[in-house]
């Protein structure tokens, strides 16, 4: 009994992690692997509960934009269009990407480098021409698109890479943050089903209910998370957000070296 409750413990931290952090600019992999060091359940049910609270955290975007979805139907085609590099991309290299590059280091210099891109663009950023969804043309979201495989980097942020790319491409803060938020549900479906697959044994009651409170954290974070930063990009910029990624990458290398000489 003390274990199950152990687990759910570690179900709802971990669902509070992934809701606050997928769709800011910080990366959700960085603090997972963080986090990972001290909550963390077996190495192959922890590749599924991942996989699970992200799912979650897709529902929060869903239910948020449930009305303008399904209202604005340009909206699908233009993700469609967005979402076409990381399926092919993904489809050739995500495991070999996910072989190589999934280690707290690249997670770091990640971090690091995206937080001075963020700096640098909010330094240089000009005077946006794409102010509205409307305005964003079927080649712009495609090359977001382009931006978004970046991410398949750990640790260099998903809504950060998109967020970002959008701005370079003179898209307002609201609108690349907005198209960020719906290039993340076929993005985060198509990863999620793929590892699914990939995922094959049964589970047990005890791990089904651990899933849904994870799941559910997930959701309910998340679902804060989208409306305050909805909110807050419309009159604030992104610089704490790179402060912050640089502070973290600092922080996740002077913690695997002392790990490593203790």
């Amino acid at each position: 009994m003390t274990l199950i409750i152990l687990d759910l413990i570690r179900a709802a931290i971990l669902g509070i992690v992934e809701g606050f952090t997928e769709f800011l600019p910080i990366s959700s992999t960085g603090h997972l692997i963080l986090v990972n060091e001290f909550v963390a359940f077996d190495k192959k049910f922890t590749l599924l509960f991942d996989i699970v609270i992200q799912l979650g955290a897709i529902l929060a975007v869903v239910v948020f934009f449930w009305e303008r979805l399904w209202q604005d139907k340009s909206i699908w085609y233009k993700t469609i269009i967005g979402v076409l590099p990381a399926i092919i991309i993904g489809a050739l290299f995500a495991s070999k990407i996910e072989e190589k590059l999934f280690n707290p280091w690249t997670v770091s210099i990640a971090l690091l480098a995206g937080g001075l891109i963020i700096l640098f663009v909010e330094r240089k950023k000009s005077e946006p021409k794409i102010k509205s969804i409307a305005d964003l043309s079927f080649k712009t979201a495609f090359l977001i698109g382009l931006v978004q495989c970046l991410s398949m980097i750990p640790g260099t942020s998903r809504s950060g890479a998109t967020i970002i790319g959008a701005m370079i491409f003179r898209a307002s803060r609201v609108v690349a943050t907005e198209f960020s938020f719906f290039l993340a549900i076929p993005t985060m479906i198509a990863a999620s089903a793929w590892s699914l697959i990939k995922y094959k044994t049964i589970l047990n009651f005890n791990q089904v209910f651990i899933l849904s409170v994870g799941f559910v954290v997930s959701f309910i974070v998340a679902l804060t998370v989208v409306k305050f930063f909805i909110k807050y990009v419309q009159t604030n910029n992104f610089k704490a957000f790179g402060y912050y990624r640089i502070a973290l990458g600092i922080l996740i290398i002077a913690f695997f070296l002392i790990k490593m000489y203790l």
